[in-house]
């Protein structure tokens, strides 16, 4: 069966009324299917504190890798000692080496079975970054986030996502993940999400997409 008619177990469940403005979100923000859980990041914050220094940045682009049907995914190549946090509880951190040199963070979602997460593309700067912040590899290092905190809880952890000001649907827009040509069909789903105009957004996002 297909991610998109696959029934969630999920659907139809209340998440509440949105986080305050400084509130950690909460495990029943990421327990979603990873698309919805894209789109609601936007505008959030990614906090990491270190040592008692705070670095932050808003999130203004994310990528969606929904099931291990999507070639995409890492999950698609099954269960393993990479993988094995794909697999569980939602609302944990997924940091993983690419090119032997970048490390990126992803968000996990859904349900635990159901491996799928959220890689977290660009951020606004909003405070202590040490650099660059316009692209997946840039921003880690940006923020000090690196592979040992793979599998933080973002729940209780000292890496962690808070609510910042909503975002006007009207201001998403969406288009194919970057560098996964080799996916097939899975490389033209509109599964890249960003804010339109941002001017920290990745470069290839700023020029393709709806």
């Amino acid at each position: 069966m297909p991610p998109s008619a696959r029934l969630h177990p999920l659907v139809g469940v209340s998440h509440g009324p949105p986080a305050p403005r400084g509130a950690r979100l909460g495990r029943d923000f990421y327990a979603r299917p990873a698309v919805d859980v894209a789109r609601a990041l936007l505008g959030q914050v990614l906090v990491h504190e270190d040592v008692g220094v705070r670095r932050a940045g808003r999130i203004v682009e994310t990528e969606a890798y929904v099931s291990a049907d999507d070639r995409a995914c890492h999950a698609a190549k099954g269960r393993t000692a990479r993988t094995e946090v794909m697999f569980g509880e939602a609302g944990r951190a997924y940091v993983y080496l690419i090119y032997g040199m970048h490390e990126c963070f992803n968000v996990v979602t859904d349900v635990e079975g159901h491996p799928s997460a959220v890689l977290i593309r660009a951020l606004e700067p909003v405070e202590g970054c040490l650099g660059k912040t316009d692209g997946p590899g840039k921003l880690t290092r940006a923020l000090g986030v690196t592979r040992a905190l793979n599998r933080a809880d973002l729940v209780l952890g000292p890496l962690w996502i808070e609510a910042g000001e909503p975002v006007d649907p009207r201001e998403i827009a969406r288009g194919p993940r970057i560098g996964v040509d080799y996916a097939g069909a899975w490389a033209r789903r509109l599964l890249r999400f960003w804010l339109r105009g941002n001017r920290w957004v990745s470069a290839p996002a700023t020029t393709r997409g709806r």
